[in-house]
């Protein structure tokens, strides 16, 4: 064997503990401020799986426009965010109120399952979309996220989704107890105070829909004017359900009232 080779019986064996490492201070770790930092001053609805749609419940659906994009209420943009929601209706897929903010959009939907909900939502997205840039000349995305959506699932909260949709320019714009020339109300049946519909084309479809149709009314009756939507969304306040009307306590037999228990 030649000489500088190492051999078995040469070689010292090595510990097998672990070598601690010095911590360098500033990175890692949670500490205030971290993290990746918010562009817009309105967080996006989280990217979690939609909730289940059934076909008998009336969704609200809220759009809301990025920085910089004109008014949607002007009149230049107004028109053409109308005739595209008008133009978003489809057999499995009903927009049946609206109201358009100077930066957001609120609806009443219906469809007939899952898939035609986000397709449908989707796809007015896309025409509404085209059609503010082409009324303000201008190019690039409309939208700054994804649409929230919320199901209106009892007579309660589509009541008080009708009122926040049809009556929201009263919470934006402080408005005097009226119709919003920006919304569908002015097609709207269920007014405490009838009105007399416009002669324009209706741009929304009646509803399918018990909900959207009769059963709101059994919360409260048709709307007012002098109504004001409240500050949470639509079915805030129906978060607490109530007991259902048949559950009584249960009484303890009149004997063995006061009686010890064993064990």
């Amino acid at each position: 064997m030649g000489l500088g080779v190492p051999t078995t019986t040469g070689m010292r064996r090595r510990s097998g503990g672990q070598l601690a490492l010095p911590l360098v201070g500033g990175w890692g770790g949670k500490r205030p401020g971290a993290g990746r930092k918010r562009v817009a001053a309105r967080a996006s609805p989280p990217h979690r799986p939609r909730a289940r749609h059934r076909k008998r419940w009336p969704v609200h659906v809220t759009l809301r426009a990025r920085e910089g994009v004109p008014s949607l209420r002007s009149e230049r943009v107004f028109p053409f965010v109308r005739g595209g929601l008008a133009a978003a209706h489809k057999v499995a897929f009903r927009i049946i109120h609206f109201s358009v903010q100077s930066d957001h959009v609120h609806l009443v939907v219906e469809a007939d399952g899952m898939e035609p909900l986000i397709r449908g939502i989707q796809g007015l997205a896309v025409r509404c979309a085209k059609a503010v840039n082409r009324a303000a000349r201008r190019r690039g995305s409309v939208w700054s996220h994804r649409y929230h959506s919320r199901a209106l699932r009892n007579p309660t909260e589509t009541r008080r989704g009708l009122a926040y949709v049809l009556l929201n320019f009263r919470k934006h714009l402080r408005a005097a107890p009226s119709v919003d020339p920006r919304s569908s109300g002015a097609w709207f049946g269920g007014w405490r105070t009838p009105t007399q519909p416009p002669r324009d084309p209706c741009p929304v479809v009646a509803p399918k829909t018990w909900l959207a149709a009769v059963g709101w009314r059994r919360a409260g009756g048709r709307l007012a004017f002098d109504e004001h939507p409240s500050g949470d969304d639509a079915g805030a306040a129906t978060r607490r359900r109530r007991p259902c009307r048949g559950w009584r306590r249960r009484r303890a037999p009149s004997g063995a009232r006061g009686a010890p228990t064993s064990g």
